[in-house]
């Protein structure tokens, strides 16, 4: 352990009884996610979970041509790892690195038999996976009804609120596969959001500069999975950088 990284800078950990994490703590890795790493990939067991501090993970599933498509972010008020939650040991989505940063790693077999003493943890990662499931509900929602404008916009201000500052690095071919969509339609929709003032993007470095104006721009894709969080999560006021609203 450091002392500019503890467990507690992710949320879950953070919210689970002390001797809960008395247990769990002398087994966390803190372990680096540089931009890209493959967590898992379809159909791989999972050996380890994984829980976010300043890293920000992508599920993403893949097409058989190899064209993909984002259905959740991971960051500090998560955790990757669902399928060994829930029993399934494997998925059929893959976990990519999409904001380098750090994240505390536990063996599986460890994370399971926390589990099997039936908690506050299992009631609390039940809670998390409800907003999940909340959360890739509306991205595909969202994809289907939404404009790429506002399909950016919800995107936006998912990364942002699981990220330390309010700068992004983002290519926009990145950010095209993520969203399942061309390439030249997140250019004209980044520009409409630069001309309004709403972010500035400069090689690579996305820069919110008017969150409110993101918000307003956004569809209620956004609003609909922060609500349920804020439900669902016994988060504290402000954990995503923000009052609730």
């Amino acid at each position: 352990m450091t002392e500019e990284h503890k467990p507690q800078q992710n949320h879950l950990l953070a919210a689970l009884p002390a001797d809960v994490q008395n247990r769990l703590v002398p087994h966390l890795e803190l372990v680096e996610l540089p931009f890209g790493k493959v967590l898992y990939e379809s159909g791989d067991i999972l050996r380890y979970v994984y829980f976010p501090i300043d890293s920000i993970v992508s599920l993403l599933y893949r097409m058989e041509n190899g064209a993909s498509a984002e259905v959740s972010v991971v960051g500090n008020e998560g955790f990757i790892g669902v399928a060994l939650f829930m029993g399934g040991e494997s998925t059929s989505s893959e976990a990519v690195v999409q904001s380098a940063g750090c994240a505390y790693r536990l063996l599986g077999q460890q994370f399971k038999d926390e589990l099997h003493r039936h908690g506050e943890m299992q009631i609390l990662l039940l809670r998390y996976t409800q907003v999940l499931i909340t959360q890739m509900t509306q991205t595909a929602v969202c994809n289907r009804h939404h404009s790429i404008d506002q399909q950016l916009c919800r995107w936006l201000l998912l990364c942002l609120d699981r990220l330390p500052s309010n700068r992004l690095t983002m290519t926009q071919e990145l950010m095209a596969n993520m969203l399942g969509v061309r390439r030249e339609g997140i250019t004209e929709a980044a520009g409409k959001l630069q001309k309004q003032g709403a972010i500035e993007y400069v090689r690579g470095q996305i820069t919110v500069l008017d969150r409110p104006t993101l918000e307003k721009l956004c569809c209620e894709c956004y609003t609909v999975v922060r609500k349920e969080t804020d439900r669902l999560m016994p988060f504290p006021t402000g954990y995503l950088g923000l009052p609730h609203t």
